[in-house]
């Protein structure tokens, strides 16, 4: 696969972007920041006075409400990309953003003088680094086995040491419960597509700035910023599963219920009730009842009694003058024909007085 660019008569203007913005600060950051991001970029590109910008416009032109804008900027703020300048004698949200050179940024990160590194160490607590010595120890953790176990299947490869080392030291430099370090695993790689260890901490760091360190706020999060993700959860802890992660297949099955036969979410969870009957529930068995109901043009929850009512046999009705020994099996000797059937009532009458007499 490869990528081109074509070459048009007419220039309408571009706004040249770092690299490294696109590698390195893109991928830790929502849809929403990127793109306050962007446009506040071409903006400072432009640098045309013509034009009066600020936040409550940038919301309206992006169409998302100006919180969003607002904290799209102390997030790059704290990422350390930006400058807010605040104005004198106005509000707090009036200020003018600076966006720095991240070029310049990354050469002064990266070749800084011993002694500023020192001084830095000094001020700075060092984040934790993650020894052959701890991982052997981790091993011996019940919740970090099965932490490992479960990252190993969603990647479908184990964890190479090195790969170890980086998320134990996730658990402790951003606080976050093995929990939370399995749904960015299943996130990065179900939904984006991507197994690279650097994204998935991206997608950490991301969280942990917005406070989410638990699987408490990871599912208030993800209510609200994806809810297929959420009604992966929910279907699987309706089924008695509430800390496996579903399967490849599994997901398939649960998408084409909502994309494909486009039932809601209260109609899949009244089919997962139905597992009380079966001693192993299964999203198999729920597409069995999805199925079914489908077939019987049930799309809500109040149509479900209505047309999934349970078949009663009906017995034939009697006529009253059947024996009560009808309807058994009938053999030979009741179907062939009798003898006395060939004579009249005077014959037979006729025959018993002779052999009376």
């Amino acid at each position: 696969m490869s990528f081109i660019l074509e070459v048009t008569d007419l220039d309408l203007g571009d706004t040249p972007v770092e690299n490294i913005f696109i590698n390195d600060y893109m991928p830790m950051a929502n849809g929403t920041y990127v793109k306050v991001y962007l446009l506040g970029y071409k903006y400072a590109k432009d640098n045309d006075d013509k034009l009066c910008v600020n936040n409550e416009s940038i919301s309206r032109h992006l169409n998302i409400p100006l919180s969003d804008v607002l904290k799209s900027w102390d997030f790059w703020e704290q990422k350390g990309i930006i400058i807010k300048h605040k104005k004198e004698d106005t509000d707090e949200y009036d200020y003018r953003v600076e966006f720095l050179n991240l070029k310049q940024l990354y050469i002064k990160n990266n070749y800084m003088l011993k002694t500023q590194v020192n001084a830095a160490r000094s001020s700075n607590p060092p984040a934790y680094t993650c020894t052959v010595e701890d991982l052997v120890e981790s091993n011996k953790i019940p919740s970090i086995n099965e932490m490992f176990s479960s990252i190993d299947y969603i990647v479908r490869r184990q964890l190479v040491p090195n790969e170890k080392r980086k998320v134990l030291e996730w658990l402790y430099n951003f606080n976050m419960n093995p929990e939370v370090v399995v749904k960015a695993f299943f996130y990065a790689v179900e939904k984006k597509g991507k197994r690279n260890i650097n994204y998935i901490e991206g997608i950490l760091r991301n969280w942990y700035d917005m406070g989410i360190t638990n699987l408490e706020a990871l599912e208030k999060h993800t209510k609200i910023q994806d809810e297929r993700f959420y009604s992966y959860d929910r279907i699987m802890k309706s089924l008695g599963f509430s800390s496996r992660i579903p399967s490849e297949a599994e997901i398939k099955v649960i998408d084409k219920w909502f994309d494909e036969w486009k039932f809601t979410m209260e109609v899949i969870l009244k089919a997962c009730e139905n597992t009380k009957k079966t001693a192993n529930p299964s999203v198999n068995y729920i597409d069995g009842i999805l199925f079914k109901w489908r077939e019987k043009g049930i799309s809500t929850v109040e149509e479900i009694a209505e047309k999934d009512k349970p078949q009663i046999s009906v017995q034939p009705k009697s006529n009253g003058t059947a024996s009560p020994r009808a309807g058994k099996i009938k053999t030979r000797f009741h179907t062939a024909e009798q003898r006395t059937a060939r004579y009249t009532p005077e014959e037979l009458e006729a025959i018993a007085r002779k052999r009376r007499g």
